[in-house]
């Protein structure tokens, strides 16, 4: 891959290793680039069933590298600035697009876009060192970066949301954690490996199903109730449609374990 990004495949789990430890991980322009690419090209081909996104030497991400991004930056035109936040938001959009479930592995770091990168993942694990902060308005910006504004007030509810999104603050792992940021605390010299363990085991599951919990998630947020009724039973009659429905079935009779092909 591109500098800054390691990528490891095995047993149908992408590990996704942000690789730029002296600078904490901090994202450039050519890593915003690339993991929007490659969340948009993560369905194709049968290799990868779901995806670990970690950070290397101890922290998950800080940001924007204040010196290659923040700095060149500053003095360009509205036009460039909007197509650079236009391309920071789109990498976001990718993970929520992307069919395969994302667990985050959290440690250290986690800081600005760094948070907001773990924030779209779909299950979030962390150690209990990591400290989590959404540092937009430290550095003269709106705290709604990235979708932030969007993702947050759901997961962790309005005021909270409110609070971190307006101070900057940092959120402590055990503070996180009873808030729902992260679903559990793992030791640290634990954590990947749990991470990558979660990550096989939906590996293992109905992919095409998984995929479809997921579209439903980011499409319910703006349906009412009687809405999502109709849509969910919908997405269901689709999925039972799929082999994967009848081989469960058959298991289960058989008294055996199934096993999903995704189809």
């Amino acid at each position: 891959m591109s500098d800054g990004l390691r990528v490891e495949i095995a047993d149908g789990v992408a590990t996704l290793t942000l690789d730029r430890p002296a600078r904490k991980n901090a994202l450039t322009f050519e890593l915003y680039a690339t993991l929007r690419d490659w969340f948009g090209a993560a369905a194709e081909g049968p290799d990868v069933r779901a995806i670990v996104l970690t950070g290397a030497g101890g922290d998950f991400c800080s940001g924007g590298d204040v010196h290659e991004i923040i700095a060149p930056l500053i003095g360009r035109s509205l036009p460039e600035q909007l197509q650079f936040t236009r391309m920071t938001g789109a990498v976001v959009g990718a993970m929520r697009a992307c069919p395969r479930p994302i667990v985050a592995a959290v440690d250290g770091a986690c800081a600005g876009a760094g948070a907001v990168l773990a924030m779209a993942a779909d299950i979030r694990l962390a150690a209990p060192g990591a400290k989590t902060a959404f540092l937009f308005t430290r550095v003269g910006l709106a705290g709604c970066d990235m979708g932030a504004c969007a993702l947050l007030p759901r997961m962790i509810g309005q005021g909270r949301a409110a609070e971190l999104l307006l101070t900057g603050r940092t959120m402590g792992a055990e503070e996180a954690e009873r808030c729902g940021f992260y679903s559990r605390l793992v030791p640290a010299g634990e954590l990947l490996a749990e991470a990558r363990s979660l990550a096989r085991s939906l590996a293992a599951g109905p992919t095409f199903a998984q995929a479809m919990t997921k579209r439903m998630l980011e499409q319910e947020w703006a349906m009412g109730v009687g809405e999502a009724l109709e849509a969910e039973a919908q997405a269901q009659a689709i999925c039972m449609q799929t082999g994967d429905f009848e081989r469960a079935y058959r298991a289960y009779a058989a008294g055996e374990k199934p096993r999903f092909e995704g189809r």
